[in-house]
Formats: C-alpha cells, sequence, structure tokens
C-alpha cells in the first residue's frame, strides 16, 4: 500500500467516477465541480493499482476532506483508513489549520468515528445519499 499526493488528478477522477457516478449513481454534473483545480488530492495505491482518493480543500482554520473513494476490491483492506490518516497528515503539515472536517454518507459515520471524527449537525440529501458532518481537532 502506498499513499500520496497525486501527480494526477485525472487518475483521483477516475475513481471518482467509478465508485460515485457507476456504483452510487452520482449524477455527473453533482460529481464535477470548479474545486478540483484548487484542491490537494491524494491517492493511495494497492498492488500497484490506483485504488483510493480523497480531496482536500482549506477553509481558513478548517480542512475539508472530501470525495473520499476506494474501489470495491480494496474495501476492508485497511486502506480507507490509512487514505484519511494520510489526508490527516498533509493538513496538520500546513499552518494554521487547526481541525478537520468531512461530509460522511451515513453508512459511513462509524468508520470515521474510529478515525476520530465526531458527528455534528442534523442530516442532509447530498447527491441523492445521506449525510451527515463530521469534524476532529487536529
Amino acid at each position: 500500500m502506498r499513499i500520496e499526493l497525486a501527480a494526477d488528478v485525472d487518475l483521483c477522477r477516475a475513481l471518482r467516477r467509478t465508485v460515485f457516478v457507476e456504483e452510487q449513481g452520482v449524477p455527473e454534473a453533482e460529481e464535477w465541480d470548479d474545486l478540483d483545480g484548487q484542491a490537494i488530492h491524494v491517492l493511495a495505491w494497492l498492488d500497484g493499482q490506483p485504488t483510493g482518493t480523497a480531496r482536500i480543500l482549506i477553509d481558513g482554520p478548517v480542512g475539508k476532506i472530501g470525495r473520499v473513494c476506494v474501489l470495491p476490491a480494496a474495501r476492508g483492506t485497511g486502506l480507507g483508513a490509512a487514505l484519511i490518516r494520510a489526508s490527516l497528515d498533509v493538513l496538520r503539515f500546513r499552518p494554521g489549520i487547526t481541525h478537520a472536517k468531512l461530509g460522511a454518507q451515513v453508512q459511513a459515520i462509524g468508520f470515521y468515528e474510529k478515525l476520530g471524527f465526531v458527528a455534528c449537525g442534523e442530516l442532509y440529501d447530498d447527491a441523492g445519499i445521506p449525510h451527515r458532518d463530521m469534524i476532529r481537532e487536529l
């Protein structure tokens, strides 16, 4: 398993297309926005293949981790947790960032709680999927 800052954002976008658009049915118009160009992209590799990604946006003292996905064949391998830990490390090394935030699909809340995130706010719909915001201190 290898996790790195992505040099090729197109690889990250291909993973997101597979998971969000094809598997979860998220409309392309909702998946693709104008934020990819200003984001930090993290890419996870397993057995030499790109298998997971996350996108980090900075908003003042908060780093927002989003577009987190892992291909089905790599789920349950620990790759997703390693991807989040690597994203948190990216944020820790940026001056002034004190918190990480994300919008978790409801079925993934327990996964993020194990990584130190705490649910906050109400449930909301994002692309037809129930989500809840989560936050953690760095």
